[in-house]
């Protein structure tokens, strides 16, 4: 450990800290995926419901979207603004 400064070793460790951080994308887009695929499943069963559904989805699709970009600012914070340096 002599060899590795404190500076660096925080530096390291907020690199991985955000590249878990955006993991979280890859549920963000599987959620998205799902919850698209469900509405063009149940506009085809009943047409007549499907303004009613693309407005629903579009509020799921918006609070998936929200853990995505909470995501994305952990990672631009602890890659660029760190608080621990």
């Amino acid at each position: 450990m002599a060899l590795v400064t404190a500076k660096a070793f925080i530096s390291a460790m907020s690199a991985i800290g955000a590249g878990i951080a955006m993991v979280a994308m890859i549920g963000v887009g599987i959620g998205i995926g799902y919850n698209s695929g469900k509405t063009v499943e149940a506009t085809a069963r009943q047409p007549e419901a499907g303004g009613s559904l693309l407005k629903t989805m579009l509020v799921g699709v918006a609070l998936t979207e929200t853990a995505g970009i909470f995501a994305l600012i952990i990672s631009i914070i602890l890659l660029f603004a760190n608080p621990f340096l």
